[in-house]
């Protein structure tokens, strides 16, 4: 299974999202979009699908729900372009209903944040097309890397499926987390807080090329 880096956007305004978009295309098509809807975290985010249509012939946008009721954001996210979903468990009433819905406009994903257990999924992980684990709290960009989260991955390295990570993943970082079996690293602040976004994408996708040491 490919190990592949995915830019994470998380930003209030279009503006700064439409930016990032623009930065990182050069470089890769596979770009990951944090929403919050205050519920879920005290922060929210830009919740407009609409504008992301410009460039859904171009990227291959992934969406990151930390919602109440992510089911519920489903259809207009699809209509916009978006191809990958992946809602939390935390405030997910019907994980089976997620999945299946999910499904049918994209590849469907459950995402559990740092301090939940991995038997807070109750459903067949094998009915996923990815799982993804967050390594900080949900909330914010910038946060510093928990190891500790990464004690659920060894419970499912096995599984044949992709592995995602997303927090405070960076140059240091990406080794832990691929040893413990992940496949798919988000980066957001270590990418974007940067003059040079294109080139720390590189950087970070040239460490995946080799075996830390």
């Amino acid at each position: 299974m490919n190990n592949s880096i995915i830019p994470g956007i998380l930003e209030k305004e279009w503006s700064e999202i439409e930016k990032k978009i623009i930065q990182i295309l050069p470089v890769t098509q596979n770009i990951h979009i944090d929403i919050i809807d205050g519920k879920f975290a005290p922060s929210a985010t830009f919740l407009d699908p609409a504008p992301f249509a410009k460039y859904a012939r171009q990227a291959y946008f992934e969406l990151h729900m930390m919602v109440d009721e992510p089911v519920n954001f489903l259809k207009p996210w699809a209509e916009a372009g978006f191809k990958r979903f992946l809602g939390h468990v935390e405030k997910m009433s019907d994980q089976a209903e997620f999945v299946a819905q999910a499904q049918l406009l994209g590849e469907a994903g459950l995402a559990v944040d740092a301090p939940t257990a991995l038997d807070a999924i109750t459903v067949p992980l094998s009915d996923l097309d990815v799982l993804l684990f967050m390594t900080v709290k949900t909330g914010s960009s910038g946060q510093q890397f928990d190891s500790k989260c990464l004690e659920k991955l060894e419970k499912i390295k096995e599984l044949h499926i992709p592995i995602e990570v997303d927090g405070g993943i960076n140059e240091d970082t990406i080794h832990l987390a691929r040893e413990k079996g992940a496949t798919r690293f988000v980066s957001t602040s270590f990418i974007f807080y940067s003059q040079m976004p294109r080139e720390q994408y590189i950087k970070l996708n040239n460490k995946l090329k080799f075996k830390r040491g």
